[in-house]
């Protein structure tokens, strides 16, 4: 019983349950161009290499409680036999969420963590849609590991002020 925390009355303090609704989701922005239409490119032998980018952005909306996130994904496909551009997507997804029981210091990693891998099926099959539609084979991009794209940009982050903190030596 050491480690239960008293709430007062004789009983133990339960943790915030995390509450979670999805407001709205929508295309913010989206971008697809043809290249092998568009520049007439010979149709010859065709490797495709695709590149997939992926940002996060988010934010706290004037509403108690309310976040909006933006995933912004941008795939490149090339042509590895000649490093000609096959297509490119650019494709900015958003959701506002509502979001309770979470504590200010873990509300940044559940809005770049939890919300877009919410939000991902969606995007996928948006991407999938859009390169069918758009004249090549449907693309289904990979899970995206938004753990592991947070802490990559944690330590960017932690890498860029630690430069900028180091002191610059004066050549003469």
């Amino acid at each position: 019983m050491a480690d239960e925390t008293p709430a007062g009355n004789g009983a133990t303090a339960a943790p915030q349950q995390v509450k979670m609704q999805v407001l709205a989701q929508y295309v913010r922005d989206m971008s697809f161009e043809n290249m092998v239409v568009q520049k007439g490119l010979s149709a010859g032998e065709v490797q495709p290499d695709i590149q997939v980018a992926v940002s996060l952005d988010a934010r706290k909306r004037p509403v108690p409680n309310q976040y909006e996130v933006i995933t912004k994904f941008k795939v490149t496909s090339k042509n590895k036999v000649n490093g000609d551009v096959l297509f490119l997507l650019e494709l900015e997804y958003g959701s506002t969420f509502h979001v309770e029981g979470v504590s200010d210091d873990q509300m940044h990693p559940f809005l770049l963590i939890e919300c877009p891998r919410l939000m991902f099926p969606f995007v996928r099959r948006i991407i999938s849609d859009v390169t069918r539609d758009g004249g090549f084979p449907p693309l289904n991009v990979d899970t995206v590991d938004f753990m592991a794209l947070y802490r990559q940009e944690l330590a960017r982050r932690a890498q860029a002020q630690a430069a900028a903190a180091a002191p610059t030596e004066k050549v003469n």
